[in-house]
Formats: structure tokens, sequence, C-alpha cells
């Protein structure tokens, strides 16, 4: 299965390329803002994607909503620091499937992962 990373912060990919200990999960793609992210989304056509919300040029929610339209059955986690429930279930309207909070560890970040894909 293929995965692409979606943050403004170069750190927090780099972090979630490491702590991905998922077997047959493979990074294909790392961006750092929406517009990128629907380009690469759509030359990998990845499985599951994690995006941050707050980013420049296209923000998380936006971008969500544009994978939603190619690929409706894409599976989304969502890894932000905003910590209020809206923007949570507003990202889980327009197409996410799970919501994790930054700061997160390996362990959190990998339960999230296997919880989204267990029915994929």
């Amino acid at each position: 299965m293929k995965l692409l990373i979606v943050d403004d912060s170069n750190i927090i990919r780099k972090k979630i390329e490491r702590s991905c200990q998922l077997p047959g999960l493979q990074v294909v793609g790392s961006a750092a803002n929406g517009v990128d992210a629907l380009e690469m989304f759509k030359e990998h056509q990845p499985d599951v994607v994690t995006m941050d919300i707050t980013m420049p040029t296209m923000d998380g929610i936006e971008c969500i909503e544009e994978i939603d339209k190619i690929n409706h059955g894409a599976r989304i986690l969502v890894i932000s620091a905003l910590n209020d429930k809206a923007t949570a279930i507003k990202a889980l309207k327009m197409g996410a499937h799970g919501f994790l909070y930054k700061p997160f560890n390996d362990d959190k970040l990998n339960d999230a992962l296997e919880e989204l894909l267990k029915d994929y």
C-alpha cells in the first residue's frame, strides 16, 4: 500500500516517515502544502494520506475535499495540532477517516494507521 505524507513541517513529515511501522506500507510522496499534495495524489494514487490542517497555499480541509473528489475511497488520517472538535468534525465530513492530535508518538501513529486500514 502507498502512503502520501502532507504537512508543512519538514520535521513532522520526516517523523511520520520514520515512525510508520506497518508492513507493506510504502511512502510514495511527501508534500508541504495542499497544492503539491494534490499533484502527488494524482501521480501516485496513494491508498493512505496523512494530512495536516494548517498549511500555506491550500489548507488540509480544502485538500481533503479535493482528494475525496478524485478518489472517494482514499483513506485520510488528519494529524493536526488544532485541538478543537469542530475542525476534526469538519475534516471527517469532508472525507477524512481519522484524526490524530500532535504531538504524537510512534505507537499512536501506527495504531491510528492500523485502525484506518483494518477493513481496507
